[in-house]
């Protein structure tokens, strides 16, 4: 079932013949449990007419590097491989994504797209929504609830959000069905040049991109399949310790779910259905993260168009660390500095690291990086822009609004005030000895040096 409340009319073309269906695939690089794909075979199964599946694939996405790009394509190759199975064409062109959508668009009876809420995949579909002449749907399908439901405005924390999703959750919580299709292939022109898109380093040689971030396919490999083979690995290896280990970095009891959400090429739906069905604490927790906290996200940066600077960061927390932005720092390090780990703090030095060689990086800890690096910076502005700009360049789930809401939390954005002290006011404070009372943490600062010793960091310059 497709909820009415998914689907927005982008433009007020009227309804027309057309040789096929358009799929604008973006944000959901995925074919299970897509409402926007599922919209579109529905359609071309009810006119008859054969799907066609776009993707526009651009050199030098701002902040994406030879990592992201690896990833993003090692996902897309098994789309292409599901499309294949049911003869709907995968078209990949070497482009400004709206700009083969706007071309392609222009012999269809109806235009489909997905929705991202960052400025840039926003921008594409504003490019287009008054150009496109048939109509144009917009399918919201990377999120449970959509964010216009949820709530019109910038939500103050979890807790205000929470109430009001969890009041929506039995509307949305339904399964879908395996796709599946009996369709007319479409064989006429398209008046696009596709690119050959069948081997992962052919592809990649014949973009122009940042090639200095090495992939990472040996930790993470993109694709819906090695999503869901994480998946099985955390439900029975380490689900059962997640409500009371998840914070532990020493240990190893993360979903590594958050690259394939962050691409769309597994459904937070679809994840829901794989989850045991008795209720836990293990569930509500790990729900409240997939759920709760990342559609937080998604409302901070459709709301606050500020999300990717400081001045984002809005009410007691801004006013009480610009009172204190002038205290005397303990450390001051260069972006330089740290971006190669090279603080005074092993700690600290072990999540950059950690960052650096899988492109991930513990999620307790990335609380702990973000409030240092808030500590050792001199401007808040600057503090913010360097974990904008680390984050972004080595993790596979940056550019993504659960990385913006994690760094603007650092600053005490959806949080509750503190105790007042030197540097962060009345922001949460978080400090070394902290992790060494909570945690065996030389524990992790041992498994990140092996690493290290075993990966190398000689790439980094």
């Amino acid at each position: 079932m497709i909820q009415k409340t998914r689907i927005l009319n982008k433009n007020s073309s009227q309804p027309r013949e057309g040789a096929y269906i358009l799929y604008w695939m973006q944000a959901a690089q995925r074919i299970h449990y897509n409402h926007a794909f599922a919209l579109a075979l529905k359609e071309a199964q009810e006119r008859q007419l054969p799907l066609v599946v776009y993707f526009g694939l651009m050199d030098g996405f701002p902040e994406a590097n030879l990592r992201s790009y690896t990833f993003l394509l090692e996902g897309l190759l098994e789309v292409k491989k599901t499309l294949e199975k049911m003869h709907i064409p995968f078209v990949v062109v070497h482009n400004r994504p709206s700009e083969g959508a706007l071309t392609l668009s222009k012999r269809a009876a109806l235009l489909i797209t997905d929705r991202g809420y960052l400025k840039i995949e926003k921008s594409f579909r504003e490019d287009i929504k008054d150009l496109v002449s048939c109509p144009f749907y917009q399918v919201e399908t990377n999120v449970v609830v959509p964010v216009d439901v949820v709530s019109q405005k910038e939500e103050y924390a979890a807790a205000t959000i929470r109430r009001k999703i969890e009041k929506l959750l039995p509307e949305y919580l339904l399964p879908m069905e395996e796709p599946k299709a009996t369709l007319p292939v479409y064989e006429g022109p398209l008046d696009v040049t596709p690119m050959a898109f069948d081997h992962l380093e052919d592809i990649l040689s014949s973009l122009s991109l940042d090639a200095s971030v090495p992939s990472v396919s040996h930790f993470f490999k993109g694709g819906r399949k090695e999503g869901l083979q994480h998946l099985e690995t955390f439900l029975t290896q380490r689900y059962e310790d997640f409500s009371e280990r998840r914070n532990d970095p020493a240990g190893t009891f993360s979903s590594n779910l958050s690259p394939y959400l962050h691409f769309g090429q597994i459904s937070p739906l679809e994840v829901y259905f794989k989850l045991p069905k008795e209720n836990s604490e293990n569930k509500r927790v790990f729900l409240d993260e997939m759920i709760i906290r990342r559609e937080l996200a998604m409302n901070f940066v459709e709301r606050n168009p500020q999300y990717e600077s400081f001045s984002s960061v809005t009410g007691f927390p801004r006013e009480t660390l610009l009172t204190h932005e002038k205290d005397p720092r303990p450390y001051v390090y260069t972006l330089e500095e740290l971006e190669k780990g090279l603080t005074h703090d092993p700690y600290w030095n072990a999540a950059q690291k950690e960052m650096l060689l899988t492109g991930k990086m513990h999620g307790y800890m990335r609380m702990y990086w973000g409030k240092k690096v808030m500590e050792w910076t001199e401007s808040l502005e600057e503090a913010y822009a360097h974990l904008v700009y680390l984050n972004n360049r080595y993790s596979l789930d940056g550019r993504d609004p659960n990385g913006y809401a994690g760094i603007a939390w650092c600053f005490g954005k959806h949080d509750r005030p503190w105790k007042e002290r030197p540097i962060f006011g009345k922001v949460r404070y978080m400090n070394d000895k902290g992790l060494a009372r909570k945690f065996k943490i030389k524990d992790y600062v041992e498994k990140i040096q092996q690493l290290e010793e075993q990966e190398g960091l000689t790439w980094i310059k």
